[in-house]
């Protein structure tokens, strides 16, 4: 291991144990102590960041450059305590342009195909039960995949109707309270699993073919395929994506509240706290993409039944 790549597992131990997960800045800051030992240099300079920074191909547009660059900088400062040659590129050199996708917005129409997608093009049974579940559990919820992928067994009060997200974006733990028909389709999958995947020794809820943890990419890709299968998005603007399930849910209770006339901007924190949002400002952006449509603790869960029993419009097939 060389002396650079040490620092760069020294600094992401140090970042970690302050709460931080840094997972892409972990990739990256590997690129770059590669890159540092490459060109044999022996400090970190604003020339040999930026360099490296701009040195993908990327398009037009793209956030990859400032992204990299960003990452240097930080990079940077902590070396500028351990080195005093080291030179911390300023703020502002490469502009990072935030320029927030399109989201697709399903309709109940195209979320069934995709679930229906599911049940009969996927060949073994266990996989088919699994992906047309999770599907139909991320319109209802709106949870990121990643929170549904690492739900366990014991995450779930069947009694309560209720689902534990732990430690999700920003480290954060929230309950989300689930319609009855969502509990219910959720105990059947349960009922298919175990029939079809006996003795099975992981806690996850949702297995894969070799009765294991489902795999974040593996999930994606199969979802892209689904989505293809149905040529669903394939003339949109944006293409669909299975995180637009997400968008989907809170522009539609969003619609919903709307159209039932309450004080949408007052509802606004508590869809927030129930997507597991860190402030309310994507919320915020879908409130008005809605209104041009339009014509953990006990607080937790209160606000977050509001969103999870009443605000939204059930998906027909597991009404």
């Amino acid at each position: 291991m060389t002396a650079f790549v040490e620092h760069v597992e020294d600094y992401l131990r140090l970042r970690r144990s302050l709460g931080f997960k840094l997972e892409e800045h972990a990739r990256l800051l590997r690129k770059f102590a590669a890159h540092i030992d490459v060109i044999g240099a022996d400090c970190v300079t604003v020339d040999l960041a930026v360099d490296w920074a701009v040195e993908p191909n990327a398009p037009a547009g793209s956030v990859v450059p400032a992204m990299r660059l960003l990452v240097a900088r930080g990079f940077a400062r902590y070396m500028a305590g351990i080195d005093p040659r080291t030179e911390i590129p300023p703020t502002g050199l490469i502009r990072l342009r935030r320029n927030r996708r399109q989201p697709f917005i399903y309709t109940d129409e195209q979320v069934l195909a995709l679930m229906e997608r599911a049940r009969t093009a996927i060949r073994q049974r266990l996989v088919a039960a699994t992906y047309e579940t999770l599907i139909g559990l991320l319109a209802a919820t709106g949870m990121r995949i990643s929170e549904a992928i690492k739900l366990d067994d014991a995450d779930i009060d069947w009694a309560e109707a209720m689902l534990l997200v732990r430690e999700s974006k920003f480290n954060k733990s929230r309950y989300l309270p689930v319609h009855h028909t969502t509990l219910d389709a959720l105990e059947r999958y349960v009922a298919d699993r175990e029939r079809l995947c006996p003795n099975r020794s992981d806690p996850s809820f949702f297995v894969s073919l070799r009765r294991r943890r489902l795999d974040a990419c593996a999930a994606q890709m199969t979802f892209r395929r689904l989505c293809d299968g149905t040529g669903i998005g394939a003339e949109a603007a944006s293409r669909s994506r299975v995180h637009d399930l997400r968008h989907t849910k809170a522009v539609k209770t969003l619609l919903g509240w709307y159209r039932e006339g309450v004080d949408v901007h007052a509802r606004v924190p508590s869809l927030s706290t129930y997507l597991g949002h860190y402030a309310g400002d994507l919320v915020k952006c879908q409130a008005s993409r809605a209104q041009s449509r339009s014509p953990g603790s006990g607080r937790t869960r209160e606000v977050c039944a509001a969103v999870g029993q009443n605000g939204t419009d059930s998906i027909p097939a597991w009404a």
